[in-house]
């Protein structure tokens, strides 16, 4: 099985990832979405874990095969990105999403040098706004950021933009259209709820896809 279609299953088993779109999640921003992640719960799963970080190395090995350094972001990517250093053997860091207000103030805990090739590791991208903030704090430092890998993409056209605006590369294990095609074919989702999480998907800033006849 082709590692995105494994963890998309993965995240299902374990509802990571809960489809809802008859419920929806209010998201931080006030959005409405049929969906909510919470890819913490592979860390709870030993056999989810190893295929996410498995899948991780895959990834890095594949698409940024000169890393030099491992990089989470705080908090959802701590712990990945300390598992994926320890099955690479590479040097691991953390990136808060802003500077300590006292001690040292620092922003990265762990070293980061100049000229080092980094790889920053998060959970999920929605707009990607806060991995960027974490991608523009290594670059402060005069380090190469390869790109960012996550576990789960919701695909936004936002994060698109974004992503091509700071010349960013991201890479990902899985994704909304592979997830939601999967809960189709498992059952876990109705032919009309598939078509009403397609056009939340086309305008997650708009609510015509409630009006969907359920």
């Amino acid at each position: 099985m082709e590692n995105n279609k494994l963890i998309a299953q993965d995240l299902l088993k374990i509802n990571a990832v809960v489809l809802s779109p008859d419920d929806p999640f209010t998201w931080a921003s006030g959005i409405k979405s049929p969906v909510y992640c919470d890819n913490r719960l592979t860390l709870a799963y030993p056999d989810v874990r190893k295929d996410v970080i498995n899948a991780f190395v895959a990834l890095i090995k594949k698409d940024y095969p000169d890393a030099e350094v491992i990089a989470g972001t705080a908090t959802a990517g701590i712990p990945h990105a300390a598992l994926i250093a320890e099955a690479m053997g590479l040097p691991m860091a953390y990136i808060r999403s802003s500077a300590k207000s006292h001690g040292r103030k620092k922003q990265i805990e762990g070293i980061i040098n100049p000229g080092q090739k980094v790889v920053v590791i998060d959970d999920l991208i929605s707009t990607g706004g806060s991995v960027l903030t974490a991608v523009h704090a290594v670059e402060a430092v005069e380090a190469e950021v390869l790109g960012v890998a996550a576990i789960f993409t919701y695909q936004l056209p936002q994060a698109t933009i974004n992503f091509e605006k700071e010349n960013v590369r991201l890479t990902t294990l899985t994704n909304f259209d592979t997830l939601i095609h999967l809960a189709e074919e498992q059952g876990k989702i109705s032919g009309t709820q598939l078509e009403q999480l397609k056009l939340w998907y086309a305008d997650p800033t708009s609510e015509d896809w409630r009006a969907q006849k359920k």
